[in-house]
Formats: structure tokens, sequence, C-alpha cells
């Protein structure tokens, strides 16, 4: 079946690793962290198993969310030499490819499949000012993942929320009539497809068994993302069977204003009884101090290092937000050098439109530059009407852009006041609220920008020149391997990853966003932020802007609250601890000292260190006594428990109780033995608890 030696896919893993890759327990969770090699074990476990015979590749399916990565996992798993490969691919198109065939063979034709739901919802909008299209969709999409309907969609909201642009009843309303008219023409949306190959599955046992023997062996990527209606259809395929491994990282869990739902990867053991969770705490992308900036925003969690050390992040505030972009520049050409491409490096913001100010900056300094979801801008209804109105005038552009400045700067103000937030910028927080007039005043006041960038270069510029110059200058400058720097948003670089980071724009505000005022969403924020911090292999730059002009007048600006973490975390690389994990230097320093009787103040790389070991031989015991008794680790002891016993380093009975995850039985079987093994690391009061 395979050209490869199974033992050879083990190469190069770490024990985490390899025990994710190797482990029979079914259901499993494999939680993999930034940089962990989450691809890497995926697809090195979906060929292991096939290699030893635990699965048959041609009864495998990967489900992932993007056809990108369906692609790249396709692409692993052929070069490891299988020679039959896993089906692979995004929940929607694996649903459709499965409902085109029960279509067919019920000789049905195939509902019209609509692709854009603005074509409907548009006529049904009519002649409201106050929602677009997109926005309307984006509220019915948000709901159909949360699998509520019409009629119960006003009190999901309020439950959530979430602050639709109008009246939620209005929403349900418009919501109804959506439904209603795709139903008269025959049509269905893409988050149609999903629920309707769950509820054929779930009433047709002939699809059901047809479906669950050609696909036996269930592989999810990106776990964490996975929304209400995603896991009814994967319960669907899965049936009462238990063959299922997913992975995913709870701290990049970034898209719940999208409906998606963490729980579902973080009480994997509860949502799946019997479930076993491996977790993958080692980063091979970043440096320790890229990393140690990230376990601080995250609250401190050892993350483990395995690159060389690299220089110690840097803050950096500016006088106004031209003068950052300004800067940035300038730091992205110091970083330029041989070894070193412009592509190996990134400007990352909190949101797209603060994206045009670094891509003026870089044309004047003539850096090669990338904008990730710039056409998406070109193509926003208002933005594209606009450029239309602009092609049919002929009249100097410095008056139509002054206009439009006017009328922008007063729907600002008007917006900020009926949302009650301080339109003078006393408070520093000028952001406008993530409704439809928000978002349609920000593209505006892109267009105003630009449209002064262009006057200050051809001071005779008139109207219609200005939608093609534009979309010249917004534009990607070329294909995917050209050598530019990225500039992009902090959602659109999940994924990815450059030698070197900008994050700019690290202002109250911005980072966390204005609109996150619940404690999930500002958790939400500090994950986000993480994700873009970890983008960062070697260098990881953060700045802000004393001052930002919105749209006429400069406002004052406060750093974000998360850089004190980045500041504290720099502070203490400063004064010589390194706050990332597993150093065994460390540790054997450590040890050394406490064997001599010394006493003994270690720093976080010291204790981060002991903590390492102390989970490394909690584990261990943990799997021998799982072997021995012929049950699963996590049925001897909770990683929930391994986790805190590790943490917290008890050295009596006492300290035991209360532990998350340790009830009294484990306390009374196993405590004697978590306690000898906390002690061979600790020592008597060497190690602060």
């Amino acid at each position: 079946m395979l050209e490869v030696n199974p033992d050879r896919l083990l190469d190069g893993l770490d024990p985490a690793q390899r025990l994710a890759v190797t482990t029979d327990a079914q259901p499993l969770a494999i939680l993999a962290g930034a940089g962990s090699g989450k691809t890497r074990v995926l697809t090195r476990r979906i060929a292991h198993r096939c290699a030893t015979g635990t699965a048959d590749a041609r009864h495998v399916l990967a489900v992932t969310f993007t056809r990108k990565a369906a692609a790249e996992l396709d692409g692993r798993l052929r070069k490891m030499g299988l020679r039959d490969l896993p089906a692979a691919g995004t929940f929607h198109a694996l649903a459709y490819a499965q409902l085109r065939t029960i279509w067919a063979s019920e000789q049905k034709a195939a509902p019209t499949l609509l692709d854009r739901k603005g074509r409907i919802l548009g006529r049904i909008l009519g002649n409201t000012k106050r929602v677009r299209p997109a926005d309307l969709a984006a509220e019915i999409e948000w709901a159909k993942a949360r699998l509520v309907a019409p009629d119960g969609y006003a009190a999901a909201a309020a439950a959530a929320r979430r602050r639709p642009p109008v009246d939620p009843e209005r929403v349900a309303g418009w919501y109804l009539r959506y439904e209603q008219e795709k139903r008269k023409r025959g049509l269905v949306d893409f988050d149609d497809l999903l629920l309707l190959c769950a509820a054929r599955l779930e009433r047709d046992p002939s699809f059901a068994a047809a479906q669950r023997w050609r696909f036996r062996h269930l592989f999810v990527d990106e776990y964490q993302d996975v929304n209400p209606l995603q896991d009814r259809l994967l319960r669907a395929w899965m049936g009462d069977r238990t063959d299922l491994c997913v992975v995913g990282d709870p701290n990049q869990a970034i898209y719940s204003w999208n409906g998606a739902d963490a729980s579902f990867l973080l009480d994997f053991a509860e949502h799946h009884p019997g479930a076993e969770v491996v977790e993958l705490s080692d980063s091979y992308r970043s440096t320790p101090q890229v990393l140690a900036v990230a376990s601080a925003i995250i609250g401190g969690r050892p993350i483990g290092a395995h690159r060389a050390d690299g220089p110690p992040p840097v803050v950096v505030g500016y006088q106004s937000d031209v003068d950052e972009a300004n800067g940035v520049a300038r730091a992205v050409r110091d970083n330029h050098r041989p070894g070193r491409p412009w592509s190996s490096q990134a400007v990352l913001v909190r949101t797209n439109a603060q994206t045009t100010l670094f891509a003026e900056a870089f044309r004047k300094a003539s850096i090669p530059y990338r904008v990730r979801g710039a056409n998406r801008f070109l193509d926003e209804p208002d933005v594209g009407d606009l450029l239309q109105r602009f092609d049919r005038l002929s009249e100097p552009l410095v008056t139509t852009i002054n206009d439009l400045e006017e009328s922008v700067a007063r729907q600002r103000a008007e917006l900020l006041g009926a949302y009650g937030e301080d339109a003078d910028g006393e408070d520093g927080r000028h952001e406008l609220p993530d409704t439809a007039v928000g978002r349609r005043i920000d593209a505006f006041e892109q267009v105003v920008r630009l449209g002064r960038e262009l006057l200050a270069m051809e001071s005779g510029a008139r109207t219609d020149s200005f939608p093609n110059w534009l979309r010249a200058v917004l534009l990607d400058d070329g294909p995917a391997s050209a050598d530019a720097v990225t500039i992009a948003s902090f959602h659109s670089a999940k994924g990815l990853e450059w030698d070197v980071v900008h994050i700019a724009g690290c202002e109250d505000g911005y980072v966390p966003i204005s609109h996150a005022r619940t404690a999930e969403a500002r958790a939400e924020e500090e994950r986000l932020f993480y994700v873009a911090v970890t983008r960062a292999a070697e260098v990881l730059r953060c700045s802000w802007a004393k001052q930002r002009t919105f749209t006429t007048d400069p406002v004052d600006r406060v750093p974000s609250p998360l850089l004190t973490k980045v500041r504290d975390a720099i502070g203490h690389l400063e004064r010589g601890g390194r706050a990332a994990a597993d150093s065994s230097a460390a540790l054997a320093q450590t040890r050394e000292r406490l064997s001599a009787g010394a006493e003994v103040r270690p720093d976080a790389g010291d204790v981060l260190a002991v903590t390492n070991a102390i989970s490394a031989d909690l584990r261990s015991w943990r799997s021998e006594q799982a072997r021995k008794a012929g049950v699963r680790p996590t049925v001897v002891l909770s990683d929930r428990a391994l986790h805190a016993v590790a943490s917290a380093r008890p050295t009596t009975d006492d300290d035991l109780d209360g532990l998350a995850g340790l009830g009294r039985l484990a306390r009374r079987q196993h405590g004697a033995r978590l306690l000898e093994i906390v002690g061979s690391h600790v020592g008597s009061g060497s190690v602060p608890r």
C-alpha cells in the first residue's frame, strides 16, 4: 500500500509529536500551538496509520477550511509515497459532492448554487440605506452557522451581544424573506449545503451507510474554527463511530464573530467521552525572545523554543500615524539585506483601513509591497459606486475630494454621537462601530487619503483619472512568489509566517478593537494579537502613534493595554531572564545548584524549564501506568490535571487539594507518586510556586 517505511515517518519528531502521530487513541484531539508543526503531525499521522494498516487511505476523509490547506495536505501526502490518496477538501466542497451523488442517483436536478447572497438581498432591502447586502449576508451566515432559524435570530443575537446594523427583528424578517425567496427560485447557498447534507445523513440510513463506509477515518484541521453547523455535519459523517482526529489551537480561536465555537476543541473530551488529548507545546518557528512576548500575551503559559536566540522585540512610539508609517518603512529597509529578501517581512495591522498609509510610505520609499485583500476593498459596493461616479466626472480632483472629506467628517461625527462615543476625541478611541455605516465611512476615508496622495504628486489631477490610479496602486504588485513586503490584517495573516514582523497601530481602540466590549470579545482580541506576534520567526517590532488622523483633524491616542505585557516581557529579557521554554541548559544548572545545597533564586527560564521537566516526567509515568492497566493515558490522569500539577508544583497533600481536574479518587490513588515526581525537581523551597 505504501512505498515508505512507517518508522521513517517518525524521524525528526519530538516526543509529543511522536505520541500524536502514533497513539491509537480514538477520538483524538491534538492541541497544536503556533509553530508546533501542526500540518507536519497531521499528515504524518494519516500516513503512519495507512502504513501500519490501522487506516485505509481510500477511506480517509481530511477536512480543511480552505482549498489551499486541502491542496497542501494532498501534496504532502503525495510526497510521502501514498499510492492511494485520501479525500481532502473543505466542509462545503465535500458536502456538495455528496449531495450531487445522491441527487444524481435519484435522477433529480441539482438546485442552483447561489454563490452571492447579495443578488437576492439587494432586492429584499430595496431602498434601505442603513444596511448593505453584505452586512445582512454576514448576519444570516452567522445565524446559520449557529443553527439559528429566522424566528430565533433576535433572541440569539441578543444572547450573543451582537450589534446588527438595524433592529434585530427587522434582520429576522429579511432573513425569513431570503429563505422564502431561495425556495421559490430553487436556489441553495453554501450554508444550505452543510445543512442539507447533515439532514440527509440523519434521516436516510442508506445514504448515511454509504458515506460512512466510504469515509471511515475522519481528520479535521483548524478545529478551533468549527461552528455548530459544521459540528452537526461532522457528527452525521461519524455516526456512532469514534475514528476521529482533530487538530487545532485554542489560542488561535479568532472567528467567534463569524459563528465559530472554540469550545468544541477546548471541551473535546466532554463532547467525545473517552477521547485523548495530546498537546504540542513547543514551537519550531520563533526565537525564544518572540515566544517570551507570545507567552506573556496569553497569560504566561510556557512555550518551548527550539530556535537559536534572536534580538529582543522592540516597542516604538511615534508622534503621528504618518511618522509611524515612515518609521516602519525605514525599519523594513534596515532589515532588508542579503539572505533576507523583501518577502521575508510583513507589516500587520488590526483593520484593513490601516493598510493604505503603509502602502503610501512604501511607494515613497521605493519598497516593493503587496497588500493582502486589497482587491476586496476595491470590490466594496460603496467604493465601486463612488469610483464609477468619479469616472463620469471631469473636474479638478481637489474639488471632489474636498466635498467627500467634508461629508465623511460629518457622517463620522454623527455616527460617533449616535453610539455615545466622544466625537471630540478626548478618550483617544476614535474607531467607528462595526456597522455597515461605520465600514462605509472607513472605506471612504481611505479614498480621501489616497486622493490627497495623488494630488500631492499631481496637483492638477482630474477626477476621472483617479479610479484607474487607485486600482493600479492598491492591487497586489505581482504573483505570490514576487519579492515584496506583505501588508496585511491580523486575521488575513493567520497561517502565515515571516522572518521579520512589524505590528503597527498598537493603540487602544485598535488593539483591542474599540467595539470589543465584553470579556469574551476582549479575550478574543488578545488571541488575535497573539496570532500576529507568533507570525514572527526572528524579529518582532511593535509600534503605535500618539496622534492619528481619521478625517481632517488629528486625534490623541494612547498605547494598547496589551503593550504593557509586551514591555514587561521585553524588560525581563533585557534583565537576562529568558521567558521561553524547555531550556535544558537552564534546567541542568538549576539541578546542579540544588544538588550542591546552594540557596537558589531561579529566574523565569529556570522555573519554566522545571515546569516542563515535571510535565515530561508526569507524562512518562502516566503512559507507563496506562500501559500496565490497558487503558488510555487520560484515564489515569487527565491532561488538565497533569498541567495543573506541573504548573503548581505541589509539595504537600494540602497543595494537591483543589487543583483543577484532580479529584478525590485521583489524589488518593496517585497523590504520593505525584508529590514524589514534583519533589525530584523542585527540592526544598528552591523554586517559587
